[in-house]
């Protein structure tokens, strides 16, 4: 079955990976932002290796998002970000092909473990199974 990994952050988590310290985010040095991006890539890199990976990628900051909305009037609506400081998005994420929703929990645990600064905020990794079919909808 196919998974998608979702993790989530904030505009002040990106700040904070940018060197600049927030009141909701400690800031990172270059060593601990290596550590990271080497412990994802020993996920991909297992990942891909297991045959499950099937893509996986980074999303850019908040502040660089747009939105497009239909108004009351019916008519379209463009507003670009930046998201207010504590409003969570999708940072990034995989999309697995998995034997079992335990399978891909125990991928997700170890997404959790991933190094960071000391009071670095742990949001939950987000799992969402891809429907296969109309029949899935209403699904247990």
């Amino acid at each position: 079955m196919k998974y998608l990994v979702m993790v989530r952050g904030t505009q002040a988590d990106y700040d904070a990976m940018s060197g600049r310290a927030t009141p909701h985010a400690p800031a990172w040095t270059e060593v601990q932002l290596k550590a990271m991006y080497a412990y994802m890539s020993w996920i991909n890199d297992d990942l891909t290796e297991s045959g499950e990976l099937i893509d996986a990628e980074g999303l850019a900051e908040p502040a660089r998002t747009r939105l497009v909305a239909r108004g009351k009037d019916g008519e379209t609506v463009i507003t670009d970000g930046p998201y207010g400081e504590t409003e969570e998005v999708i940072v990034g994420y995989w999309l697995l092909d998995c034997a079992s929703l335990d399978r891909v929990t125990e991928i997700a645990e170890r997404v959790t473990r991933c190094p960071g600064p000391e009071g670095l905020t742990e949001y939950p990794v987000v799992i969402r199974p891809l429907m296969e079919g109309a029949d899935d909808i209403g699904a247990a």
